[in-house]
């Protein structure tokens, strides 16, 4: 007996062990798990702050060439050199392009191994086509220009919101963002099928820019809706606009594989994109559209619009000036007639300029004719402290303009329309405005958790709207859900406002190999949402949880940290604030409230300090910011000749200066003179409200034009000044995923988390 009581005690014990380990195995697996939860959340953070805030930038660039363009006369050099992005906004009629589809006379070379194309097109050429492109070959620009035509012609017949039905047992698959990324699409196709009259799609918009394939997947797209224009649906999208591709890759990618006549298929493409449908309904129950909608979007009314007006939902189209003495606003030429006040005068504009927006207005030059002498130097000289926004709104509130009902949207996307153009004729201002609203909203809008409905101050444009506009929407349009797209979500998809919105989003490691799963969805008669999901990168899909997890954070600090040391000179003077007696330190809580305070990511920077902040620490736990800097990036060699400031300021607004070099690089050749360069920068230095001396420019332009042919290359420009991160430099040749281990022992040893 009393050795089996002994025995029972040594049993318990073990058990009271076992289960201590356990518990204590499930504490840290819990803390692992919600460590590795926080990492993600944040990296993913990093991602779409640092995306959202190029869109934001995008906007304003538009914002301010729009605003020089209402107050410049055509006779000035800086109008000039600007005006022809405006007047591919401008209504024009439909004949006049057809003589940019004219393919005929260009041959296709005997030695061209590429795909051919006879139309009317058949299941078998399309086939090949794919397989083509899978094979990295290219399409021949002739064959381009009659697709392009073909599809145009289709394109014209449908409606601004197309109808699908799922009649018998027919599935319809529905996919969103593709962002050229083609890999994504062809796996689609692999596991789901070609579109046919059994397979119908609907394609959500967003084909084009960022990824490297953008012109394949919509001569994809475009060849499949022209065999079934019944069964393939193509929605427009934020990045079917011509001035978003200026910014995001999908311009220099035409140009760079369509030398000789990439200037005509791009021209062609904006018309195209502006006859692209705007949503699609499914059984009348469900509605397809790329953005979202507003607490004032009405499907009536956007199916009313004149869709093709509008080639850049940025800006409300325009009447077309008949002043412009017989030069069509889409010729080739970008010459900008001297004269067009003799047809119609000019309506007197007065602007205060005045940094107190509570002293009276002083005019910048009186009537708008005034400008015609006006420089942009002159206009840098009176904005000083006062944003071109805020002066907007100085001037709506002089206007009278603040009406009841005015669309917040409207207002941030493009806030001269109110000020300016509602002026000359209130009526038509207020019927286009409706429309360009409808559309924006459409293309640009994300959803809250949130009741109501806030302009999207993130974005720049659209609108934020909660479950409340969803539930009305639904309701006044007889739909049970909404399908959407234009955000990237981790899984590929996501459902908000009691599962009666869906986001969907298509290109996986969008972000990054690892960032995130693409998906795409079946619907059946049943109307219930049926979702896949995929990685198109096999070698992703090898990578376990901890090294994908890894990889992608380390991505996301990357762009982060060069993100900070471009900011440097802003970040300095916030570390001097706090730091009063000029010592060099500051506090960690002071630097993470510094760091926010400049670049306004909303990121948890006291969290990150871990990742960002390492040998610079000091024994009591201060900072020295200098050393800081020295730790976070490098420069390129080849900038040795350039000071710092202006460096700084290259790498800052890198974006939006070569967006800029692509708006004046007007003949789309890749290059631009020496004066255009000059003027280049002067606008970048109105736009942001700084000095760079004329001595500046002219010893950049020198020192980059090293072949002295008076041209500067953009592409080879903006690739001389690129910032690299230190640390990946220190790591180069080493595999990526070499360290991710002690990192995460770092992370999980750190009490602070």
């Amino acid at each position: 007996m009393g050795c089996g009581v002994s025995k029972s005690k040594e049993f318990f014990k073990q058990e009271e062990k076992a289960i201590k380990a356990a518990v204590l195995i499930q504490r840290w697996y819990r803390q692992y798990v919600a460590r590795t939860e926080v990492r993600r959340r944040y990296t993913w953070h990093i991602f779409q702050s640092m995306e959202y805030s190029g869109e934001q930038s995008q906007i304003k660039l538009y914002n301010f060439l729009g605003y020089l363009m209402d107050n410049f006369t055509p006779t000035s050099n800086e109008r000039n050199l600007i005006s022809h992005i405006f007047r591919e906004n401008e209504f024009c009629r439909d004949a006049e392009w057809e003589r940019h589809f004219d393919y005929k006379n260009i041959e296709v070379p005997e030695v061209y191994s590429g795909p051919h194309l006879e139309f009317p097109l058949t299941v078998e050429q399309v086939t090949q086509l794919v397989d083509a492109f899978r094979n990295k070959r290219q399409l021949h620009s002739r064959y381009v220009l009659q697709l392009l035509l073909e599809t145009w012609k289709v394109l014209r017949m449908m409606p601004n919101i197309s109808r699908v039905f799922t009649c018998n047992t027919k599935e319809i698959t529905i996919c969103g963002d593709l962002h050229g990324q083609l890999d994504d699409l062809l796996l689609i196709f692999y596991k789901n099928g070609m579109p046919s009259l059994e397979k119908p799609y609907i394609f959500n918009g967003d084909f084009v820019d960022r990824g490297k394939d953008s012109i394949e997947i919509l001569l994809i797209l475009f060849s499949f809706l022209i065999l079934y224009p019944r069964d393939v649906q193509l929605n427009r999208g934020n990045h079917e606009d011509h001035m978003v591709n200026l910014r995001y890759g999908f311009t220099k990618e035409v140009l760079t594989k369509y030398r000789m006549h990439g200037k005509r298929i791009l021209k062609l493409l904006q018309k195209i994109f502006s006859w692209l449908p705007l949503a699609t309904t499914i059984d009348q129950k469900v509605v397809v559209l790329h953005g979202g909608i507003s607490d004032t979007t009405d499907l009536n009314v956007i199916a009313r619009v004149d869709r093709h007006k509008y080639v850049s939902c940025l800006r409300p189209p325009k009447k077309r000036n008949q002043s412009l003495a017989g030069i069509s606003v889409d010729s080739d030429s970008t010459e900008t007639p001297q004269h067009v006040g003799s047809a119609k005068k000019m309506p007197a504009r007065q602007m205060s300029l005045n940094s107190n927006t509570n002293a009276k207005a002083k005019p910048l030059g009186g009537h708008r004719d005034s400008f015609h002498n006006r420089s942009l130097q002159d206009l840098s000289q009176r904005v000083q402290k006062l944003t071109v926004e805020e002066e907007l709104e100085v001037r709506r509130r002089q206007a009278g303009l603040h009406k009841p009902g005015f669309s917040h949207s409207q207002e941030q996307l493009n806030p001269s329309l109110s000020a300016d153009s509602c002026l000359e004729s209130t009526d038509v201002c207020d019927s286009v405005t409706d429309e360009w609203k409808q559309i924006l909203d459409l293309l640009w809008s994300d959803p809250m958790s949130q009741d109501g409905c806030v302009p999207n101050e993130v974005r720049g444009g659209g609108c934020y709207w909660g479950p409340d506009v969803t539930e009305d929407f639904l309701n006044r349009h007889n739909l049970q859900f909404i399908i959407r797209s234009h955000e990237c979500k981790q899984e590929g998809y996501e459902f908000c406002h009691n599962r009666k919105v869906i986001t969907l989003f298509s290109a996986s490691n969008y972000y990054e190999e690892g960032s995130n799963r693409g998906a795409y969805i079946r619907i059946g008669p049943d109307l219930l949402p049926h979702v896949v999901q995929y990685q198109a990168s096999s070698m992703t899909r090898e990578l376990t949880v901890r090294r994908g997890q890894g990889r992608t954070e380390h991505s996301a600090l990357r762009e982060l940290r060069e993100q900070l040391f471009a900011h440097k000179s802003d970040l300095m003077g916030a570390f001097q604030k706090s730091d009063k007696e000029n010592t060099g330190q500051v506090s960690l809580t002071d630097w993470a409230s510094a760091v926010e305070s400049v670049m306004h990511l909303g990121l948890p920077w006291r969290m990150l300090r871990t990742q960002l902040v390492t040998t610079c620490k000091t024994s009591d736990g201060m900072l020295n910011y200098n050393l800081w800097f020295d730790e976070l990036a490098i420069r390129e060699p080849s900038t040795d000749h350039i000071e710092n400031s202006l460096l700084e300021t290259l790498y800052k607004h890198r974006s939006t200066l070569e967006t800029i070099f692509r708006v004046v690089d007007k003949d789309n050749s890749g290059f631009i003179s020496m004066e255009d360069f000059r003027q280049t920068w002067k606008l970048l230095s109105v736009y942001l409200k700084m000095e760079i001396t004329d001595k500046a420019i002219s010893d950049l332009a020198v020192s980059i034009d090293s072949n002295h042919d008076g041209r500067i290359d953009i592409d080879e420009f903006m690739e001389a000044f690129r910032l690299t991160d230190k640390k990946s430099r220190m790591e180069r040749g080493r595999s990526m995923f070499m360290g991710t281990a002690n990192d995460l022992t770092l992370l999980e040893g750190d009490p602070n988390i």
